[in-house]
């Protein structure tokens, strides 16, 4: 499996990361288990939860999981979240709480959830750049920051000589993408890795909401999903993506998966599972020839 080597965790994150949130909240601790067995055996080495991820049951199963796997999981890089709004004060204490789940003495990534004006607090940027120098964590990380927020927290990092955040994790899909050329390009000039996710939009790429969305589904449990992708856009590049599976025998899911590996500047992008199948199914899709997705490579 395609990696790239991270020189300030000394580690490999594997183009393919397993996304954790469905850990303790869609499916329990044995299938969560046999999930992470089988993406360390083909070779993910990039493991991506939350503190929010089922009200932190994602964390404690990894952190079991990690346990009982020892030295044979040490090479994993394990990424967790924190939610905001951030305080200075109570930083330390939060990662720690993450930590103690996760069973480690530190964490490789420290993202933080999302934008939120509190981290333009000064104590704040310097609690999380304190826990960069006591190597409670490896190297720092955004979500769902736009490149002027991201363009803005850089510049207040290296006015006030703190050690600059290393990663961009937001949402890239067919249908909707929260990285455009404006934010690649502030990660060329500030060397920032980017981490995608939702290459299937939660589902909505595959078809199966075109028709109708029943109660038990994540657009229901979640209703935020439908507002990003219940509209005339979304709608419009779907049908593109079934007209194009249609015309090339491929299934529609595989496309979009194949699409989301294939992007510029993508280090990672995060298949969150219920079974190894779905992990099976990213891995053929990275494989495809970039050539194959004919008309869906112009945007």
């Amino acid at each position: 499996m395609n990696k790239t080597f991270i020189p300030s965790l000394n580690k490999y994150i594997s183009k393919a990361g397993l996304g954790c949130v469905t850990f303790g909240r869609e499916i329990d601790l044995s299938a969560s288990f046999a999930i992470m067995d089988y993406a360390m055996e083909k070779g993910v080495t990039f493991f991506d939860t939350a503190a929010v991820y089922g009200g932190g049951a994602s964390e404690e199963i990894i952190g079991q999981w990690l346990g009982e796997k020892g030295k044979a999981a040490a090479h994993i890089t394990i990424a967790t979240k924190l939610l905001a709004p951030f305080q200075g004060d109570t930083i330390a204490s939060s990662v720690e709480q993450s930590l103690s789940q996760l069973r480690r003495g530190s964490v490789d990534i420290l993202f933080l959830h999302s934008w939120h004006p509190s981290v333009n607090d000064i104590s704040v940027l310097i609690a999380l750049n304190d826990l960069l120098i006591t190597g409670k964590a490896g190297a720092l990380g955004v979500s769902n920051f736009n490149a002027k927020q991201l363009s803005a927290l850089l510049q207040q990092q290296v006015n006030n000589d703190l050690i600059p955040v290393s990663f961009i994790q937001n949402n890239q899909n067919f249908a909707v993408s929260d990285v455009n050329d404006e934010l690649r390009q502030l990660c060329r000039n500030f060397n920032v890795h980017i981490i995608t996710y939702s290459p299937l939009g939660a589902g909505f790429l595959t078809g199966k909401y075109r028709d109708a969305v029943t109660p038990d589904v994540r657009f229901e449990i979640i209703p935020g999903h439908k507002d990003i992708y219940f509209n005339d856009r979304a709608w419009e590049r779907l049908d593109r993506l079934l007209k194009v599976a249609e015309e090339t025998g491929k299934p529609v899911a595989s496309l979009a998966l194949s699409w989301a590996f294939h992007q510029p500047q993508v280090s990672a992008v995060l298949i969150g599972c219920r079974s190894t199948k779905h992990l099976d199914q990213a891995f053929a899709a990275m494989q495809e020839d970039a050539g194959l997705l004919g008309s869906l490579a112009a945007e």
